[in-house]
């Protein structure tokens, strides 16, 4: 699975690690829809520090399409609750 994050780049999410990211997902999502700012802050960094650290970063030389995009760091919780609803980014 390719990952991109916005503003950041695209990273090869291993088999393996797709489940663990589909859940980071699904707390992104539940924290959106409970409303919680602060819980969907902590959720949506560690998503994002999941991608970073167990993806691998693929080369500005190479031409891939994206499974998924992942909004900028910078997300708001009133953006993010038009992006993570239902199943969320990740599909399962």
């Amino acid at each position: 699975m390719i990952v991109r994050i916005s503003n950041e780049g695209q990273y090869r999410i291993p088999d393996e690690h797709q489940g663990p990211l589909n859940e980071l997902d699904n707390a992104v999502v539940a924290a959106v829809e409970a409303d919680d700012e602060d819980r969907f802050h902590e959720s949506f960094e560690e998503l994002l520090q999941f991608i970073r650290t167990n993806g691998v970063a693929v080369g500005d030389d190479e031409i891939e399409s994206s499974d998924v995009i992942v909004p900028p760091a910078d997300l708001t919780l009133t953006e993010a609750a038009a992006e993570f609803t239902g199943d969320g980014l990740i599909p399962d």
